[in-house]
């Protein structure tokens, strides 16, 4: 028979940064901000259209399934990212597009900010022109961006960056087999100043993980095999890592607002409705939640600026 008063077993020590608790405390999620229009950013393949000559030839006969595969994850990307919104909002609105629309769209929608998902597959597989219209784009544009992992990346190359699989090499080089980082891992915040790691530190509170008694650290959830190589110009890093040293940068300078993280910080409320119990859940990506709703509030006071 169980014993509902036996006493638990004593946990294991772990070294830092290591968590000795297992579960984080229950907390309410509070939606603080009042209104926010939010154009979501679909940046993986979806039809041949969204392909170069280059996925056409290496791809041939695999195209169906390579696409059809894309759009599955397109879909629970952009899926999250809405959660994040709606959770975080009172009165949210959302517009989701693809990156060959996102010009048009912003135009259309005129968004509060946009937030952009992660990608699949390198970028030379993707149409020449959607990049370049991009890229046109993202270097004028004055609404706030968020840009997450593969989105990143892309941002990155569209302000004269060059990519790198994590181990170094040219992506050509290795196509698959490539070292990644995945599941959570901690990065390093190095500029602890910028307003979007407000409240990062907040664990008197009752409401943090206590993984860390180092408020330098960012527990977040990693899923890449490739790099920014190196920080853009105009652009500032905000966080690294030991196998990608570019794990977030921001653009503040000719009226621009625009976050890259190469983590998913928009996994934070699939994390959390998955779990069996919200009481005692696994620790997960509050780090992440923390940064997004940061943003949000951060491209709603830059838009009454402009």
């Amino acid at each position: 028979m169980f014993d509902a008063v036996a006493k638990a077993p004593e946990m294991e020590t772990l070294p830092f940064p290591y968590n000795q608790n297992s579960y984080c405390r229950y907390e309410p999620i509070e939606q603080r901000i009042s209104h926010a229009k939010v154009l979501i950013v679909n940046d993986l393949l979806r039809y041949e259209s969204d392909m170069s000559d280059l996925a056409h030839r290496e791809w041939s006969g695999t195209v169906k399934s390579k696409l059809e595969f894309e759009r599955k994850v397109s879909g629970m990307a952009c899926n999250n990212i809405a959660k994040n919104v709606i959770r975080l909002v009172q009165n949210p609105k959302t517009m989701t597009v693809h990156l060959s629309e996102v010009a048009a769209a912003a135009n259309q929608f005129k968004p509060d900010a946009i937030v952009m998902s992660g990608t699949y597959s390198d970028f030379d597989y993707y149409n020449p022109v959607h990049l370049k219209d991009f890229a046109d784009f993202i270097q004028q544009t004055k609404i706030p961006v968020l840009a997450i992992c593969g989105a990143h990346q892309l941002v990155g190359v569209s302000f004269g960056a060059k990519l790198k699989t994590l181990d170094d090499l040219e992506l050509r080089a290795k196509r698959s087999g490539r070292v990644v980082e995945y599941q959570y891992r901690f990065v390093k915040i190095v500029d602890k100043s910028d307003p979007i790691f407000e409240g990062n530190d907040d664990r008197d509170s009752g409401k943090w993980q206590d993984y860390t008694t180092e408020d330098d650290i960012l527990r977040v959830w990693q899923n890449h095999g490739v790099q920014v190589d190196g920080v853009p110009t105009g652009f500032k890093l905000l966080a690294t890592s030991y196998l990608c040293k570019n794990q977030m940068m921001v653009k503040r300078s000719e009226g621009q607002l625009i976050y890259c993280v190469q983590f998913h910080l928009e996994k934070s409320f699939e994390d959390w409705s998955t779990n069996p119990t919200r009481w005692e859940h696994p620790n997960e990506s509050r780090d992440g939640r923390i940064l997004f709703e940061n943003f949000l509030e951060l491209a709603l006071e830059h838009r009454s600026r402009t």
